[in-house]
């Protein structure tokens, strides 16, 4: 009989999502998805819940990169769904605690203490690719429901970027996504385009968590 880690990971959830066993699958599809870059919500849900009912074999690093992936897929609601399996005593620990405040950090739309915080965190997140880029995207989108001309100042602290970088990430936005450029009467200001993805965006932000990603609890938690 063929070993579970030959066993591709959906096949191992549609056979028996319970079996303690596969833990060790899931943890390494969680490096593999950090390494990458790709994400599987439904597998990290389950290696969250077959924690709960195996304490003794939890793993604090791969639950914080499950929160790490989770960050990155904003503005969908899938840290809280991973929070509504992480016990509260990980929680309150790091560096589970530090990833929660950061996770509050976006959702409130506080860049500045964000990005200040993910400075000082760079052995937990220096490491993940993509991860930069994944947080930027998001910020362009609560960029986009918030303001139709945006500060240069403004994109810079919700990007983490300036000077010439800055001029470049501007000038690519300019030619690939129609943005335009403006004077303003403190200094430059970018003029977003009407985008029906940030009315989506914003009902992500704001909209409890969406049906069909609670009936993937269903399961799990029962």
């Amino acid at each position: 009989m063929a070993s579970s880690s030959a066993i591709p990971i959906a096949q191992l959830l549609a056979v028996n999502p319970y079996n303690p066993e596969i833990l060790p699958d899931l943890e390494k599809h969680v490096d593999d998805q950090i390494a990458n870059g790709t994400y599987d919500l439904d597998a990290n849900l389950t290696l969250l819940r077959l924690y709960m009912f195996e304490p003794a074999r939890v793993n604090v690093r791969k639950i914080s990169r499950v929160l790490i992936k989770a960050m990155m897929a904003l503005p969908r609601t899938d840290v809280t769904l991973c929070l509504c399996l992480i016990p509260e005593r990980y929680q309150i620990e790091e560096p589970l605690s530090t990833l929660i405040a950061l996770s509050q950090f976006l959702e409130t739309g506080r860049f500045r203490e964000f990005w200040s915080e993910v400075a000082q965190q760079r052995d937990l997140l220096g490491a993940v690719p993509g991860f930069t880029e994944a947080i930027q995207a998001y910020a362009l989108h609560v960029l986009a429901i918030s303001h139709r001309r945006v500060p240069r100042e403004i994109l810079a602290e919700a990007i983490n970027m300036n000077g010439p970088a800055l001029d470049d990430f501007i000038q690519h936005h300019v030619e690939a996504s129609g943005w335009m450029v403006a004077p303003g009467k403190t200094g430059q200001v970018v003029e977003l385009p009407s985008n029906i993805d940030a009315q989506a965006a914003s009902r992500g932000l704001t909209e409890s968590i969406p049906l069909d990603h609670v009936a993937r609890l269903f399961p799990i938690l029962t």
